[in-house]
């Protein structure tokens, strides 16, 4: 529904109730959209930063003990691997 600017002065709580009832409630100035009235949830909703690249990556899923332990063997093993010599065809 939409609302004159003197209207929604005037009706500010049926306003109100009507964004509670209905959803978003547009104001409008001579017959141009100039706002909208939103219930504070939508608009906590809307305003909450998307995650960064640094929560995301330090967030869920968590690993649980098994999993560790399993890449703690594999790190433990990883690191008793001798590195390989390797023929580059150098200095012949």
């Amino acid at each position: 529904m939409g609302w004159q600017v003197q209207e929604a002065k005037q009706r500010f709580s049926e306003v109100l109730r009507a964004v509670r009832d209905d959803g978003p409630q547009t104001i409008t100035r001579h017959g141009e959209e100039v706002a909208v009235v939103i219930d504070i949830a939508e608009y906590r909703r809307l305003t909450t930063p998307a995650r960064n690249l640094t929560e995301l990556l330090l967030g869920p899923p968590y690993f649980d003990d098994d999993v560790v332990c399993v890449m703690a063997d594999i790190e433990t093993a990883r690191k008793k691997d001798f590195p390989r010599d390797i023929d580059l065809g150098i200095g012949e």
